[in-house]
């Protein structure tokens, strides 16, 4: 039963269309800019056909971004902030980054921001953005970074100098919820340095452009001047006759806000429309006199841009040069509510402070005793990473290839391009985005882990966000998933049935009962899937799975989702470990539902079949020369199937080869007992199928009874497995394990003028993106599979098992913890006071206003723990979080 505030309003309202304490939340993107959506090019170049710099003039189509924004859940308005520092060339509204072809390892925010608390209904959300005082440095950060090379490190903004002498602002934004429809807003902005400093602050207020894409569609929305009181000026928002989306299924209207602030020298006014005649030139009229960019051009070019009868779509109050005293600061109060109030900034204060507080007793329920003060610390803002990374995501992909203008039609290429398969999906949802600035868009395979960190603090959204990849809107009619926004036709790992499975079993442990119902909807959209994944990415019919990089980018010699450059296919150890994973987990469910319904039985040994079949192929299959399984080096490598019918295997030690031990689960004999047609089938499978015991199917004896272990390797091919995955000079470093053995470092693999190489940091190579390298680096997602893994492996053999570690055997039990401590001590402070996820940058080891900032990178340093790529991928690296419970 919930026993807090906050676990009240997460359960409140949850069979409503709007959950009322959700209708408000932290859902603006970081980047609209460069994504997909927004891409109306014939060659598919997103990253150039809307860039940061035309970001400020041109309204988008999909959604919005801004700086710490705040939105309602279907975006129709959306606050957020812009600063000035009077040196800049434009207001910072945004957050600014380098695009693939600027950095050296890829995109890449430059900029310091932290996610510092949040809730689960965004009841208390804190947000810290670092704004240097001096001209921040843009030009510098671009040159630089393209001067360098993959075999360099990337040019940060700390390395330019403009925190030096702690000369910049921290902007700390706090979001505050009176009640559902009622947010308060404290910002307070430090000034760090020895001298006083000027700081011009303009909150925003638009709504979203849903007029500018038919032809003479009225906007039918207007924000104007509001009443004052005694002590604060405000903006009238009236959404008037803006209609409804068209995307719902119900009737959804704002009501008339107030957006209230202190007094301010003014209140602007202009439109949240494109200045076309900026970026196409002054034959491209604009829709109106008044542009989403006036604000830039008011304030910084002191141009005349703004609306004088003060009205428009798009709004803000101006304070212009705030002076900030040195080592001091000041604090601003604002309050978006339905509500007209005599005196509606005099309660902020006591409100945040009492969101703060419950926020602080809903942790603290959460968090075992045995946490230290820092652990606590670290595991809080890994889940607030992941509430702060949800977001508003609009994508409907049937219109986004038509285009939006009849007599202005997209490129032809277009309808031959990515996504062209995919017309049915249309996403109008918020979910949780791997990285809002990075990849602000989903990934289905990274979201399942992402339902699986959050469920700590948020089961019925983690399982809410589940279901949304299984509805009709997403889930292709042939059934594959939707693997990512680049390309929703890539094949990912199919991780879905695990997490459903997880997210389940949480619930029958925490409340004594299972959602069943949950449980059946995904398992017939899962079996959907199966069907795909079996008839679709089996090349040869062998049970055999390929295609794909199957979530590990540029682990290979070369593209897995590119045709061979000499022919034929791979065979892939991870592809067919994925399914055999995705097998046993649906014969997991399978058997789960039977209590409920016994059909469900007669559908049990469906899935044990093609486990066992999966078993067969992976290890010795008759039609092929080359086993996946290689018996001289005790590992699992990929095979090569030629033209010509010649095969040959790629002998590279990485987490493909690890990937075939997810592959287990257990049952005891007596509970296989309860379902009786299963049960008789099952021995029947047996008694025809005796060489299978020992091998996929093992019998052993645990307190004298019978247990079954399920497996695609026998209990000593997990032990020559485990001996590489704990060995130093293989896979285990001080901080987990790595994606590419060590032994790679001094023993290159080369195939037709293709190397891979153990590559601790950034990636040499730039498949799949700069900035991803699955070639030495950990990454969290399959360290948390291995670690479950090593838990299953654990359970099945009653914690009888010794792993091979340091020319000697520890109990598993050992192993397993030896794994999380190591996983965990990434984000921890060691004895010299330094986390190792900056290990070699001294600003956050040794400065007080540096050190206790935690970002959550996508992966880290395979030798060092440096964190690597997008620096705010809470998203997975949030299972951190999981490894303190």
């Amino acid at each position: 039963m919930p026993t807090s505030e906050e676990q009240l309003r997460v359960v409140h309202g949850l069979n409503e269309k709007i959950p009322p304490w959700r209708r408000w939340g932290a859902y603006v993107s970081e980047r609209t800019w460069g994504t997909v959506r927004e891409d109306y090019s014939p060659n598919g170049d997103a990253w150039n056909f809307t860039t940061h710099e035309m970001a400020r003039s041109k309204a988008y189509r999909w959604g919005e971004d801004g700086l710490c924004g705040w939105c309602d859940l279907h975006q129709a308005l959306i606050c957020s902030f812009a600063f000035w520092n009077g040196h800049d060339p434009f207001l910072k509204e945004r957050l600014f980054g380098l695009n693939p072809n600027e950095g050296n390892h890829g995109e890449d925010v430059k900029e310091v921001y932290f996610y510092l608390d949040a809730t689960p209904t965004h009841s208390y959300m804190k947000y810290i953005y670092r704004y240097p005082q001096a001209a921040f440095p843009y030009k510098q950060l671009v040159d630089e970074n393209r001067k360098r090379t993959p075999h360099d490190r990337e040019y940060e903004i700390y390395d330019t100098g403009v925190f030096a002498e702690n000369r910049f602002f921290d902007i700390v934004i706090e979001y505050a919820k009176e009640s559902p429809n009622d947010t308060c807003m404290r910002v307070e902005i430090f000034n760090r340095s020895e001298q006083a400093a000027p700081i011009t602050v303009l909150p925003q207020i638009c709504f979203r452009n849903r007029w500018a894409w038919e032809k003479d569609q009225p906007c039918g929305a207007e924000i104007s001047v509001g009443e004052a009181t005694s002590e604060a000026m405000s903006l009238y928002v009236d959404p008037k006759d803006l209609p409804p989306p068209e995307w719902l299924s119900y009737d959804y209207r704002l009501e008339p806000y107030y957006f209230f602030g202190a007094p301010a020298k003014e209140l602007l006014f202009t439109n949240n429309d494109t200045n076309n005649e900026k970026l196409y030139g002054p034959q491209a009229k604009n829709r109106t006199p008044f542009v989403k960019d006036a604000f830039h051009r008011y304030v910084v070019n002191k141009e005349a841009a703004v609306n004088p009868a003060k009205k428009g779509t798009k709004a803000c109050f101006h304070y212009p040069e705030l002076l900030i005293p040195a080592k001091g600061s000041k604090v601003l109060y604002f309050r978006l509510t339905p509500v007209k109030l005599e005196k509606p900034l005099q309660d902020i204060q006591r409100i945040v402070d009492k969101r703060k507080k419950e926020a602080d007793g809903f942790y603290a329920s959460l968090h075992p005793q045995s946490l230290t003060e820092d652990e606590k610390a670290i595991q809080r803002q890994a889940l607030a990473g992941l509430m702060w990374s949800t977001q508003f995501y609009f994508y409907d992909v049937k219109k986004w290839l038509q285009g939006d203008d009849p007599q202005a039609p997209p490129p032809q290429a277009r309808y031959f391009g990515r996504n062209a398969h995919w017309k049915h999906l249309h996403a109008y949802d918020l979910l949780i985005m791997p990285d809002k600035w990075e990849y602000p868009w989903f990934a289905s395979w990274d979201c399942a882990f992402h339902c699986l960190a959050i469920s700590a603090v948020d089961l019925p959204f983690a399982k809410n966000q589940m279901k949304h990849f299984f509805k009709y809107q997403y889930q292709h009619p042939k059934g594959q998933i939707p693997a990512y926004e680049w390309g929703f036709s890539d094949v990912n790992p199919p991780v879905q049935a695990w997490t459903v499975w997880q997210l389940y079993a949480r619930e029958k442990m925490q409340t004594g009962k299972g959602d069943v119902e949950f449980l059946e909807y995904c398992y017939l959209k899962l079996l959907h899937n199966f069907d795909w994944w079996v008839n679709k990415v089996d090349f040869a019919g062998n049970d055999v799975f390929e295609g794909g990089f199957l979530g590990l980018d540029n682990i290979s010699i070369i593209d897995r989702s590119r045709p061979l450059p000499s022919g034929g296919y791979f065979e892939q150890s991870d592809g067919t470990g994925w399914m055999g994973f995705f097998t046993l987990m649906m014969f997991r469910l399978t058997l789960e539902l039977a209590k409920f319904d016994p059909v469900y039985q007669k559908t049990a040994m469906v899935f044990l079949q093609h486990f066992v079949m999966i078993a067969k192929a992976i290890e010795g299959a008759g039609h092929r020369s080359q086993d996946l399984w290689d018996a001289e080096d005790g590992f699992f490598y990929d095979v090569i199937s030629h033209p010509s019918g010649a095969q040959e295997k790629l002998k590279v030690r990485s987490f493909v080869g690890l990937i075939p031990f997810f592959s287990i689960d257990y049952a005891d004999d007596e509970d296989l007992k309860q379902f009786e047609h299963f049960y008789d089938n099952f021995q029947l499978f047996l008694t025809h199928h005796r060489s299978l015991l020992g091998r996929c199917i093992s019998e052993i004896d645990v307190g004298g009874k019978k247990r079954y272990i399920f497996s695609l390797m026998t209990l000593d091919q997990m032990r020559r497995v485990l001996q590489k995955a704990f060995d130093p000079n293989e896979f285990l470093s001080p901080y987990g394990l790595r994606s590419l053995s060590k032994f790679h470092e001094a023993n290159p693999v080369n195939f037709h003028g293709f190397t891979v190489a153990y590559e601790p940091g950034e990636s040499l190579e730039k498949i799949k993106g700069g900035n991803s390298n699955w070639r030495g680096p950990i990454w969290l997602p399959t360290n948390y599979l291995f670690l479950k893994s090593l838990e299953r492996l654990s359970h099945a053999v009653d914690g009888k098992f010794q792993v091979p570690y340091a020319y000697d055997a520890i109990p598993i039990a050992q192993a397993i913890q030896l794994l999380r401590q190591r996983l965990t001590a990434l984000f921890q402070k060691n004895k010299e006071g330094q986390r190792p996820i900056f290990s070699d940058t001294a600003l956050f080891s040794s400065d007080p206003l540096w050190k206790d900032s935690i970002l959550f990178f996508e992966h880290y340093h395979g030798d060092t723990g440096r964190g690597l790529g997008a620096s705010h991928q809470t998203g997975w690296s949030a299972l951190v979080a999981n490894l303190f419970t």
